[in-house]
């Protein structure tokens, strides 16, 4: 399996050391569920895209904190070339920034949440289970650090996971497209550490609830799982 990582963000300095990126923490979920994936990182904020996209099975576009209805020029650019692999044919998946803006671009909306931030882990549930989705139970937790949320599905889109936070969780349209509000390549002590780096906008109370909300596992690997047999499908 052949991945293209669509890079949309650069980490704050003090995370670099440790983390690298986002599209190291993708091939680092991967490579924890056990999943052989042969990957390749494309950061698109510098312009930097594949030349030669028919190669990949897939691409990923990761999260950002970048609001993904705003009219930046690199984001205009990502939004035309989702749209020209989709006219292709090209499995397409989104995590966080990347599920609104895959939304947003295939005629759907995002717009910032009227709840205010989401944050620690989130327990969501199942809509719709796909001949593709193998997972055995009727929810599942994921980490989760976002303050935007898709509020109208693109046309033709199916909804197939939902919580009371964040009603459009999960979507797919067919084999083409699967994206994920919450974040299967965090990792708790990740998560933590933005949490705390966006303590003053979150406020205090959300995040005490969130640093809490830790204390329970996420399913981070079972969603990885569930992304591999999407674009084996």
């Amino acid at each position: 399996m052949k991945l293209a990582i669509l890079q949309t963000d650069v980490l704050h300095p003090e995370f670099l050391q440790q983390y690298h990126g986002y599209g190291s923490m993708f091939q680092q979920m991967f490579a924890s569920a056990g999943i052989a994936v042969e990957s390749e990182i494309f950061s698109v904020i510098e312009g930097i895209y594949p030349q030669e996209p028919e190669v990949f099975d897939a691409m990923l576009v990761t999260g950002s904190k970048a609001d993904a209805y705003s009219e930046l020029p690199w984001i205009n650019t990502l939004s035309d070339y989702l749209r020209s692999r989709y006219a292709a044919g090209q499995k397409l998946l989104g995590i966080c920034f990347g599920h609104q803006l895959l939304a947003h671009a295939l005629g759907g909306k995002a717009q910032r949440a009227e709840n205010g931030w989401g944050v620690g882990v989130m327990d969501y549930q199942w809509c719709h289970r796909p001949q593709w989705l193998h997972a055995n139970t009727n929810d599942f937790k994921l980490i989760c650090s976002h303050r935007d949320q898709v509020t109208q599905l693109p046309e033709g889109a199916t909804l197939l996971a939902s919580n009371d936070f964040c009603p459009i969780a999960a979507f797919n349209i067919g084999d083409l497209v699967l994206t994920f509000q919450g974040h299967p390549e965090f990792v708790p002590e990740y998560g933590k550490a933005l949490l705390e780096k966006r303590r003053v906008d979150i406020g205090e109370q959300k995040t005490a609830q969130a640093l809490i909300s830790y204390q329970q596992p996420h399913d981070g690997l079972a969603i990885a799982a569930v992304m591999a047999d999407f674009i084996l499908a």
